[in-house]
C-alpha cells in the first residue's frame, strides 16, 4: 500500500511538473523522447532542401546518436554531455520559450534558434572559457559578430553550476530578448546566421538543446507561438521613440499627390482596385526611418515612395521605389520578374531577400530606415534588403534603364500604387539628424 502511495505521488507530481503554463505547450513529456529528434550544428535550409531520401537518413543517423546520450529521468531531460543535439520535430517561427537547465560545472551548452546557435550557457567561473567570454555569464548570442548588439549578456545573471537556472526567450523574426533567472541578457537584438551573415535566419526551424561536453539537464520545458498581430505589436512597440505618425487614420490630411486614386478605409490608406500613382505625405525629408504595416491581396503590387521629388515616377526621379509585392505574384500572376522586382527590393536595383511575409490577409510590420546613400528594409524582424545606392553598376540595372534620381539626398514618403487595393496603417516616421 506504501509503495502504491509513493507511485501515485511520483506520477502526479511529473505531471504537475511538466503542467504547461496557460497558453504554453510542454516540449518534452517527462517521460521519453517523444518529439524530439536529433540534430547538428547545420543550416536547416540545406537539410530542407536535400531529396527527401538523403534528409531521411541524414536524420535517422543524428537521432539513432542522439538517443544514446539522452534519457528521461524523473520528468527531466538528460545528456551525458557528448552527442548530437535535442532537436525538436516541429519547425517554429515567433515563439516565447521557457526553459530550466542545471549544468556540471565547466560546463559549456547553449539553444539553437531555428537550428542557428545560439543563446549561450556556460560556467561563468571556467576560467579556461575567460578568453571567449565566459566570465560575463550566460544568455547572450554568442555567435554575433563581435561588438554587435546580443553578443554579451547586458548582466551576468547566473545561478552556480550545478543548480537550476531558468531561461525565458521571445523570438520575432530574427529579433531576440532574452531572460536568464528573471533578469534581462539580451533586447530585441538580431539574432545573425551563423552560416551565412549576409542572408537573414530561416523564418521556421527546430529548437535545439546542445551538449558540448559537459552532462546537463533540462525541465519545465514549454512554447507558445506568437501569431502576427501579436509579432507586429511587440516589434512595433521596441525601439519607438522618436516615431511620430504621419497618417491620422481618417482622411488625407496633410497629403498630396494623386489622392483621388487611393481611399481610407478601417483607419489604413488603401489604393483603389484598378487605380495607381503616387500619394505622399507633405514633409520633405533627408535621413529618416519609417515604420508600418501593410496588408497584400493575392498578387498585389504597390511600392514606397523613398524621397520622392513630387512629381514623375518615383522608381526613377526619386531615391528608389522600395517595393511592395506579394512575395507569391508569379503564382498569383502566372507572370515572371526580375529578382530586383521582389517586394523590399530598390527597385530595378537591388534585390531584396524572399521568404518572409505573412500569408496573403495578414498585416506585415515593415520598417526602412534611410541615411544618405544608404536603404535598409526589415520585414517582419528580418532584415531583406541593405543596399548603398551610391555603389550600384548603373550599367546593370534592370532594363539598363536610367535613374536620375538615385543620388537625391530629400524629398517625400509615401506609396506608388499600381492597380491593386494595397493597404498601409500604423504609418510613422522618424528623422534622423546628420551626423556631426
Amino acid at each position: 500500500m506504501r509503495l502504491l502511495i509513493l507511485l501515485l505521488a511520483t506520477t502526479a507530481a511529473l505531471s504537475a511538473a511538466q503542467a504547461p503554463p496557460a497558453g504554453f505547450t510542454a516540449l518534452f513529456n517527462g517521460t521519453d523522447l517523444t518529439g524530439w529528434r536529433g540534430g547538428d550544428t547545420a543550416d536547416h535550409r540545406r537539410l530542407l532542401a536535400m531529396p527527401e531520401a538523403q534528409r531521411t537518413e541524414q536524420l535517422k543517423t543524428w537521432s539513432a546518436d542522439m538517443q544514446r546520450h539522452w534519457k528521461a529521468v524523473d520528468g527531466e531531460l538528460h545528456n551525458d554531455g557528448d552527442g548530437k543535439y535535442a532537436t525538436t520535430d516541429k519547425d517554429y517561427g515567433d515563439f516565447e520559450f521557457l526553459v530550466e537547465y542545471n549544468m556540471a560545472p565547466m560546463g559549456d551548452s547553449g539553444i539553437y534558434l531555428r537550428n542557428v546557435p545560439q543563446v549561450q550557457i556556460w560556467d561563468h567561473n571556467n576560467e579556461k572559457e575567460w578568453h571567449n567570454g565566459a566570465q560575463k555569464g550566460s544568455g547572450g548570442l554568442w555567435n554575433n559578430s563581435p561588438g554587435a548588439p546580443g553578443k554579451d549578456p547586458l548582466v551576468m545573471a547566473d545561478k552556480p553550476a550545478g543548480e537550476w537556472n531558468s531561461l525565458r526567450v521571445v523570438m520575432v523574426g530574427a529579433r531576440v530578448s532574452v531572460w536568464l533567472n528573471g533578469q534581462q541578457t539580451v533586447d530585441h537584438a538580431i539574432l545573425e546566421n551563423y552560416y551565412d551573415r549576409k542572408v537573414s535566419i530561416p523564418a521556421k526551424g527546430p529548437l535545439c538543446l546542445q551538449t558540448h561536453g559537459a552532462p546537463i539537464k533540462w525541465r519545465h520545458i514549454y512554447i507558445r507561438e506568437i501569431g502576427a498581430a501579436e509579432a507586429n505589436k511587440l516589434l512595433a512597440y521596441k525601439a519607438n521613440q522618436g516615431f511620430k505618425s504621419i497618417f491620422n487614420g481618417k482622411d488625407f490630411d496633410g497629403w498630396a499627390g494623386d489622392v483621388d486614386n487611393y481611399e481610407v478605409a478601417d483607419g489604413a490608406i488603401r489604393c483603389k482596385a484598378h487605380k495607381g500613382g503616387n500619394v505622399y505625405q507633405k514633409n520633405d525629408l533627408s535621413d529618416f526611418a519609417a515604420r508600418l504595416e501593410f496588408k497584400l491581396p493575392p498578387g498585389g503590387n504597390n511600392g514606397l515612395c523613398i524621397r520622392y521629388p513630387g512629381t514623375g515616377d518615383t522608381a526613377y526621379g526619386g531615391m528608389c521605389e522600395c517595393q511592395v509585392l506579394d512575395d507569391n505574384y508569379e503564382a498569383a500572376t502566372k507572370s515572371q520578374i526580375d529578382p530586383r522586382q521582389a517586394h523590399g527590393s530598390a527597385y530595378g536595383m537591388v534585390a531584396a531577400q524572399r521568404g518572409y511575409q505573412r500569408p496573403i490577409g495578414e498585416w506585415n510590420f515593415e520598417e526602412v530606415t534611410v541615411v544618405g546613400p544608404t536603404i535598409k528594409v526589415e520585414l517582419n524582424g528580418y532584415v531583406i534588403l541593405n543596399a548603398d545606392l551610391s555603389k550600384v553598376d548603373m550599367t546593370s540595372v534592370m532594363g539598363n534603364s536610367a535613374h536620375p534620381g538615385k543620388d537625391r539626398t530629400h524629398g517625400f514618403f509615401g506609396f506608388a500604387g499600381h492597380n491593386d487595393p494595397v493597404e498601409f496603417r500604423n504609418i510613422a516616421i522618424r528623422t534622423i539628424s546628420a551626423a556631426k
